[in-house]
């Protein structure tokens, strides 16, 4: 049997790479003018070098002749995956030429977590770092939280074609991706225009409180994002109470599928959350999580003061644990990944219990990453249709969402990709534990934290991690932010050859 390449049309890929390159010069201009307002000489000839790269390597693939400007699947696969590494190449510049990160592999891991919203990171000494190189860092997360080709499909109207509704499908996470308009063009317009809303009112909010101007406004595209990118080493050192409370709001907001507050604003009112079962499990995971982590915390303090002949708690101990507890389970099923408490002073059980909900993820079709509840749902159900059958083997039965029937295949395809998920999970895992991971139990929440896009970390020196595991890593990111199939499937043969 003889095998035959697929044509794929290379130039027209090209050429909306190119452009997007050149986008991605325009945003630099903002770390460039942070860097200016801050009087950061070096920083700012970084940016000022990077984006001139950038845009004059986008201007050049955006010129590539082509003869058709057609998208059909294939291409539309292929460049939803080939965009985000370009971005995150190009992306390297700023953080290599400012001397933050001294080699081109530690400067791609902090631009592949920054974009896939991760936030992993490694520089080790953030406070000391230029204002500019902040500032890209949470840019990065806003840029990548809503989708480098969502952007794409709202700003050249030529996407909108079946290439265009493949590429939308590809990098918007979901199971069926509903959309808000009949052209998809329109959808990502809406989606964008909803995110822009929530980082302004954010972004005002955080500026009213404690937190000065530019602390909030990089925590607030971090928050919205649902990346975890912060300003400082530790978050919990500028977790005031009021910043905490306008941050736990909007990361569990950027929790929720967007179709669906779009529903609220403009269509069914609060009956469009009334009636979703996916927002009642997302709420009921939040409250139950919350709940265990409390008690652990608060049986684990009392426990301490006992041995110390201290009062156990007092009504204070009890509010702050509740608080902290809540705040730590939104960021994880979110894949935020701010931490208001060591939750590893606490034991591993909560680091397991942690581990858990960044497994879940939030909603489908918001900005957060993980495994997404929706599936979660989806596999419970047909798990208990299976039971029932076995009782009643003639039985018809239906896995139902929101008062409707998912199709079978959509149910076999969820299978497949919890499935997927798990399996690359665990070996990628078993590989950082080759590279130098000894912890198994590190290994394998490193790589959970990886490819649900949460960036909570519990290794003490991510810097010492091998540089192949550090590469890995970054694949891990990609194919967590693009939900498995966008990128796995250009490794397969059928992807590129024809029987």
């Amino acid at each position: 049997m003889r095998l035959r390449h697929h044509h794929i049309n290379f130039r027209v890929v090209s050429r909306i790479i190119g452009l997007l390159l050149m986008i991605e010069a325009a945003f630099m201009l903002i770390p460039m003018l942070t860097s200016l307002c801050y009087g950061e000489v070096d920083c700012l000839m970084s940016f000022v070098w990077s984006a001139l790269v950038t845009f004059a390597c986008g201007l050049g693939l955006s010129n590539v002749p082509i003869k058709t400007t057609q998208l059909r699947r294939r291409e539309g696969f292929l460049l939803t995956g080939v965009v985000w590494i370009f971005f995150s190449a190009f992306s390297v510049l700023p953080f290599y030429m400012s001397g933050v990160l001294s080699n081109v592999t530690d400067a791609f891991f902090e631009s592949m977590s920054g974009f896939t919203t991760t936030g992993l990171s490694l520089i080790k000494d953030v406070e000391t770092a230029p204002k500019g190189i902040l500032m890209w860092r949470a840019l990065s997360q806003w840029i990548g939280g809503m989708g480098i080709i969502l952007f794409t499909l709202a700003v050249i109207p030529m996407l909108n074609t079946k290439g265009g509704i493949v590429m939308f499908n590809a990098e918007v996470t979901g199971i069926s991706h509903e959309r808000m308009r009949p052209r998809v063009s329109e959808t990502a317009m809406w989606m964008w225009g909803l995110y822009l809303f929530y980082t302004v009112l954010l972004a005002f909010l955080l500026i009213l409180g404690p937190m000065d101007a530019f602390t909030a406004v990089c925590h607030t595209l971090s928050t919205v994002s649902t990346g975890g990118f912060s300003t400082v080493n530790d978050y919990a050192t500028i977790a005031d109470p009021y910043s905490n409370s306008m941050i736990l709001i909007f990361m569990f907001v950027c929790g929720v599928n967007f179709a669906l507050v779009f529903a609220v604003a403009k269509r069914n009112g609060w009956k469009a959350v009334k009636n979703s079962t996916t927002f009642k499990w997302y709420s009921l995971v939040v409250l139950v999580t919350s709940f265990i982590i409390a008690a652990r915390m608060l049986h684990h303090d009392m426990a301490l003061n006992n041995s110390k002949g201290q009062p156990l708690f007092s009504d204070v101990d009890l509010v702050n644990h509740a608080l902290r507890a809540v705040f730590d389970t939104v960021s994880a099923i979110t894949s935020t990944g701010y931490a208001a408490v060591d939750f590893e002073h606490y034991g591993t059980f909560v680091s397991f219990t942690i581990m858990v909900v960044m497994f879940f993820g939030g909603m489908a079709g918001s900005t957060a990453g993980g495994a997404k509840i929706d599936r979660m749902i989806v596999m419970i159900k047909n798990i208990r249709n299976e039971f029932y059958k076995v009782i009643h083997p003639n039985a018809v039965t239906a896995v139902r969402v929101d008062g409707r029937a998912v199709p079978q295949f959509l149910v076999s395809r969820v299978v497949a990709f919890l499935s997927i998920f798990i399996f690359y999970m665990v070996v990628m895992a078993l590989i950082y534990n080759f590279l130098g991971l000894d912890n198994p139990f590190d290994a394998f929440f490193t790589s959970m934290s990886c490819i649900s896009n949460v960036g909570l970390n519990i290794v003490n020196d991510l810097d010492a991690i091998h540089p192949v595991a550090k590469w890995l890593m970054s694949l891990e990111m990609l194919v967590g932010r693009l939900e498995l199939f966008t990128v796995l499937v250009l490794f397969t043969r059928d992807f590129w050859f024809e029987d």
